[in-house]
């Protein structure tokens, strides 16, 4: 493994986040001493919550009925864009997969996940502490009734997004009767605001990035003791809601007949943003795979904000305008300029790297997986299908390959690119995105 940098000056970091092109970090701290804030037992904890909710969700959105109300995404394999993804002279070993996330129902991102399980963690509290609920044994549907809303609608919950959070959590409180303000940073897209607003949501457009959005969020939040604030850098409510994938995920692998083991690695490769959603999926899979799976994350080279905090340990309060980029990317759920320390620490025993990518790979894969596989997302849930490329076909990943003794196992791999968001994204917005990856493609 490399040495850790520790400091940003004169170091190796800097210059290549400088130099804004595509590069494999590979973690140092992979395999150190775990952090032991969270355990398999709370992710465990947080999925018989979602259970529980089941039942009033398929109640308040009626296109959770054929799941029972379970908000979950397809397993899909992907064997012509795997080829894509190969050269030549250097073909993708092993087979490659896509959890559709983008196709999550209600919130049409990642997003559905830690989002709307926050907001049912507040609402579960609310309605036990008031007596709505007299024990979690009860039947969860009344929570949508009358005497429940009301009680709800005295509550706003509030949160700072660059879009797909701020859509997740706009979207199921409302739906529950809550007030919601969404605090949506200079990246946030203009149709991601007018379904909020469509839905009853407050949006408070910002002239900056995600952090100040996200500080403005907090700071009025703190000023209303009927304010509840969704804190995307800090929520361990958030984090757990997004490890439940993991859970989800064996079951599905065990249903299409996918070991994995020792012998048969798992790489997963997640777009990452402040860090919360990818953070989650992670700490989940290396709680249920163990050393079997490999988890990538994938950044902007304009926005490598978890790259940066984690190689330089997160001293100095750094943000990616340290690095002299100017967070330039159409990847809006990425378009983040500095990553959660909380997130950062808990991955720094369990990720093995994180990889750049530029905004025209973007594009072009946008464009060749629905060419490819008939599926469309939004740029950001590109990333991840550079990280094969970057593992199979870079001297770093050639390096983490050789030193974790992979080399002979990697026609037995599944490399597992998550795709992230892009299901609601309006037809013409889609369009200009594929004809701008046709043009490059």
């Amino acid at each position: 493994m490399p040495e850790p940098i520790t400091h940003l000056d004169d170091s190796a970091v800097l210059q290549k986040l400088k130099e804004d092109k595509p590069w494999l970090w590979l973690n140092s701290g992979l395999g150190s001493e775990p952090d032991t804030r969270l355990s398999l037992a709370d992710i465990q904890d947080a999925e018989a919550r979602l259970q529980r909710f089941a039942p009033l969700l398929q109640t308040v959105f009626p296109e959770l009925a054929a799941s029972n109300g379970l908000i979950e995404s397809e397993l899909l394999t992907a064997p012509t864009m795997a080829e894509h993804l190969g050269q030549d002279t250097n073909p993708l070993r092993g087979h490659l997969w896509i959890k559709a996330d983008h196709d999550l129902p209600v919130a049409g991102s990642i997003k559905a996940r830690g989002g709307i399980y926050e907001v049912l963690h507040f609402a579960e509290a609310l309605a036990l502490e008031n007596g709505l609920l007299k024990s979690t044994d009860d039947d969860y549907r009344q929570l949508a009734d009358e005497k429940a809303r009301t009680l709800f609608q005295q509550y706003t919950l509030s949160v700072g997004s660059t879009g797909n959070l701020g859509l997740s959590i706009g979207l199921i409180s409302a739906a529950l009767g809550f007030q919601a303000c969404v605090h949506m940073s200079v990246e946030a897209k203009q149709w991601k605001k007018d379904r909020l607003r469509n839905n009853g949501v407050t949006v408070v457009e910002h002239s900056n990035d995600y952090s100040n959005a996200v500080s403005a969020g907090r700071i009025d939040a703190e000023q209303d003791d009927y304010a509840y604030f969704v804190d995307d850098e800090n929520s361990e409510h958030l984090f757990l809601g997004y490890s439940v994938a993991a859970l989800r995920l064996k079951t599905q692998l065990h249903e299409k007949n996918i070991t994995v083991d020792s012998e048969h690695p798992l790489f997963v490769y997640i777009p990452c943003g402040v860090g919360g959603a990818p953070g989650g999926i992670t700490f989940g899979l290396k709680q249920v795979f163990g050393e079997s799976v490999h988890c990538f994350f994938a950044e902007p080279t304009q926005a490598p904000c978890m790259l940066l905090g984690m190689a330089t340990e997160f001293k100095d309060d750094l943000t990616v305008y340290d690095a002299g980029l100017a967070i330039n990317t159409e990847a809006d759920g990425l378009a983040v300029g500095q990553a959660s320390q909380l997130v950062g620490e808990i991955m720094k025993p369990l990720l093995s790297g994180i990889f750049t990518v530029e905004d025209d790979q973007l594009f072009r894969d946008l464009y060749q997986l629905k060419e490819s596989e008939g599926l469309k997302i939004e740029p950001s849930a590109a990333a991840g299908f550079s990280g094969p490329r970057q593992l199979c076909q870079t001297d770093e990943g050639q390096d983490y390959i050789n030193q974790h003794d992979l080399a002979g196992k990697l026609d037995h791999a599944v490399h597992l690119v998550w795709t992230t968001g892009g299901c609601f994204v309006p037809e013409d917005e889609y369009q200009a995105f594929y004809q701008r990856g046709q043009g490059l493609a």
